[in-house]
């Protein structure tokens, strides 16, 4: 299973929704995930730019982006950014790939 940062924003409708009848929206999406494909592993509200981050598991790409575009149809997210990210074995072979991509590569000047 892949690894995936998630990150989104709330619209100021869902915010004030939210303060009116206050619930943990983390804890509500986990149990969505269920049996989709999609495991929340770790996630926090944050302050800045993002409301709410998330590092969640999922079977492929496809079964992240569906995931994504779900919450994205409820209308309660003014923006979101979804960032696949690598394991510790996954960037060590991204490197040595990149070593060997580096001695052939020629930028433009």
């Amino acid at each position: 299973m892949a690894l995936y940062l998630y990150q989104a924003s709330y619209t100021s409708e869902s915010v004030a929704a939210q303060i009116k009848h206050p619930q943990d929206r983390l804890a509500y999406v986990n149990t969505m995930m269920q049996g989709r494909g999609v495991t929340l592993v770790s996630g926090g509200y944050s302050m800045g730019e993002y409301d709410v981050v998330a590092i969640c598991e999922a079977d492929d790409d496809e079964t992240m982006a569906a995931f994504a575009l779900a919450l994205a149809a409820g209308g309660a997210i003014r923006a979101a950014r979804t960032t696949k990210l690598l394991d510790g074995h996954q960037w060590i072979s991204a490197l040595a790939k990149a070593g060997d991509i580096a001695g052939t590569y020629k930028p433009a000047r």
